[in-house]
């Protein structure tokens, strides 16, 4: 059946890469579709233009509002916003269609309109872009994806955690890499729901556990640990805040992924993350972005936390 053809908004804006995240924070949860692209030529060469697509048409107050907080966050000016209404359009088909099935290691995620096979030497992960929260489009999910994939084939996994598991993406590949149980937590509970309902359709509502919770301050995070795999993808700040909080839920040995980071916030991130007794182990760079992962020694973390 066809779907009805509708209209649309589109907010954009220009802006560093530094203060990207940021904003892109600000504006996922007005939009049903984000997209970003490095500017190459013209008078903005090196920034970064972000693209909210909405189907209801968005509020200019709130706009910018949640960017004027995310730029002062970031320590940047306002931002100039246009917001326009597009033609109308088969909206729902064309959001479907522009996210193809992406492979990253042995990892095919794809969406529910997908009628093709799963190459039979991948692990299939069913996200529909338009649960938001992350579809593996991202570059940094991508890079935690990658990560997965080559720790899945050096080591064992019995106890991880998903930090901010958003759609449940990385913990629906850890649960199958690995055939375990895996807490994904997050603070919104609107994620907590999508993660719940991906891992039902993915068949492993019994090996993912979604809980709402304030990061590792939690009392059900803290219950569930503590683990030898912690996966966050999330924000610079954020990540160096939690250091310690995290270190105190890894077991001696335990593994570390974090992402959500730009290839320039390494050094902010291995500073709050090395004193803890966590070290570099390897990168992914998926420019501009990168993901860490780093491995505690056993007398080191029980030295620290």
């Amino acid at each position: 059946m066809p779907h009805p053809a509708v209209d649309t908004w589109c907010i954009e804006m220009v802006t560093s890469p530094a203060a990207l995240p940021a904003f892109e924070a600000a504006l996922e949860p007005l939009a049903d579709a984000l997209a970003t692209s490095e500017i190459e030529e013209g008078p903005d060469q090196g920034g970064w233009r972000i693209e909210a697509v909405c189907r209801e048409a968005p509020d200019p107050v709130q706009v910018a509002t949640r960017l004027a907080v995310a730029a002062a966050a970031a320590g940047v000016p306002d931002p100039a916003i246009r917001i326009t209404r597009l033609s109308p359009r088969d909206w729902v088909r064309e959001n479907l269609t522009s996210f193809p099935p992406i492979a990253v290691g042995r990892f095919f995620i794809h969406g529910s309109h997908f009628e093709g096979r799963t190459p039979a030497t991948r692990l299939p992960l069913l996200i529909d872009a338009g649960t938001a929260f992350g579809s593996g489009e991202h570059q940094s999910t991508r890079g935690c994806l990658a990560a997965l994939d080559r720790l899945a084939r050096q080591r064992r996994v019995r106890r991880p955690l998903d930090m901010g598991c958003g759609s449940g993406i990385l913990a629906l590949a850890i649960a199958r890499a690995w055939r375990v149980p895996v807490v994904a937590a997050d603070i919104d509970p609107d994620a907590v729901v999508v993660t719940a309902f991906n891992a039902r359709g993915n068949g492993l509502k019994g090996l993912v556990r979604a809980m709402e919770g304030d990061g590792f301050k939690a009392r059900a995070v803290r219950a569930a640990g503590p683990y030898d795999l912690i996966v966050a993808n999330i924000l610079a700040r954020p990540l160096a805040r939690m250091a310690h909080r995290l270190c105190a839920s890894l077991r001696p040995g335990g593994t570390v992924i974090l992402s959500g980071l730009l290839v320039r916030q390494e050094r902010q991130i291995l500073a709050a993350f090395r004193p803890q007794g966590l070290r570099l182990e390897h990168r992914v760079v998926i420019e501009p972005w990168i993901t860490l992962v780093l491995r505690a020694a056993a007398e080191e973390i029980n030295k620290k936390c």
